[in-house]
């Protein structure tokens, strides 16, 4: 499929490319967080002002998840209860953290009128599949169990996140659904990974490679997978789930020029022809991982606004 990028997001590409920083998978996984880090520095808009923001730490087999809590000046409180966006970054299952999705999240909390708590799970190739997915299932059966504690409505309880993040905020609605882990009323997946077999035409046009290329994709999958035989297990695609019919309502974002494009284009249907309330939204000319970067990309701050919108319409 032919993609243009719109003027800006061309412009951002064009600096990443004279920068001449190396490609994560020329390095170790401890020099690509570390250069992932550097680059939110000049890619990040200017947050909101909340009313508070502060750390919790979540009890798990291994010891604790850290996590972060997010309130915004205005929230849809009632009778001391408000529905909760639990958030869960990007990063390929390798980098990321909650430093490097912190002004998001301030956004997503300030546009949606409402709590978000931003999870950190594990990360590969110290703890491959299924660390992560077993630690955002366990983030959010905490947090409902606690939702008093907190302040929240675990009738407004929601799960959400951006590719890595969004096939784990996918996983957690599947297994959800299946009994393990809290009832969930709604899912924000952008740009989500959903079929790691990475099959789809995207998956192989040059015009998708950018920043998110299709060789750090395989150093990503390669890191958080043991082997081929977790590809086809729905906890790591959820693609692969027998069934879609039951989802709480979706709101599936893509991008143009992004690897991950047709999966998530499929995801959204499938949910749709399963009976799933679907929003679905499209950005031709963005690449993969354009919504963090909102100082430079404006369409990013016009998706977290339209995800703001979609959360309260929601509950």
């Amino acid at each position: 499929m032919p993609v243009t990028l719109d003027p800006d997001a061309a412009a951002v590409y064009k600096a990443f490319q004279e920068a001449g920083r190396p490609p994560y998978e020329n390095g170790t996984p401890a020099e690509a967080r570390e250069l992932y880090l550097k680059g939110r520095v000049v890619s990040n808009p200017e947050p909101p002002e909340l009313a508070e923001v502060k750390p919790l730490s979540i009890p798990a087999p291994h010891g604790a998840i850290p996590a972060r809590l997010y309130t915004p000046k205005n929230l849809r409180n009632a009778n001391g209860a408000a529905p909760c966006l639990v958030f869960y970054h990007g990063g390929g299952w390798v980098i990321g953290d909650l430093d490097s999705h912190d002004v998001v999240c301030r956004k997503l909390a300030h546009e949606g009128e409402l709590i978000v708590i931003s999870v950190d799970y594990r990360l590969a190739p110290e703890h491959k599949f299924p660390a992560a997915v077993d630690d955002a299932i366990s983030a959010a059966k905490w947090i409902a169990d606690n939702a008093k504690a907190l302040g929240i409505d675990t009738r407004r309880l929601m799960v959400g996140g951006d590719s890595a993040g969004g096939n784990l905020a996918a996983v957690v609605a599947l297994a959800a659904r299946d009994g393990d882990g809290p009832a969930i009323a709604g899912q924000v997946l952008i740009y989500p990974a959903t079929d790691f077999a990475m099959a789809h035409p995207s998956h192989r046009e040059p015009e998708t490679s950018i920043l998110l290329t299709h060789s750090v994709i395989k150093w990503f999958c390669n890191h958080y997978l043991s082997g081929a035989a977790d590809i086809h297990d729905w906890r790591a695609s959820p693609a692969r789930a027998k069934t879609l019919v039951g989802l709480p309502p979706a709101y599936v974002l893509t991008a143009g020029a992004d690897p991950l494009r047709d999966e998530g284009d499929e995801f959204a249907a499938r949910l749709r022809q399963a009976g799933v309330p679907v929003t679905y939204k499209h950005f031709p000319g963005q690449f993969h991982g354009f919504f963090t970067m909102g100082k430079l990309l404006n369409q990013a701050n016009v998706a977290a606004s339209e995800i703001g919108v979609w959360l309260k319409a929601l509950n």
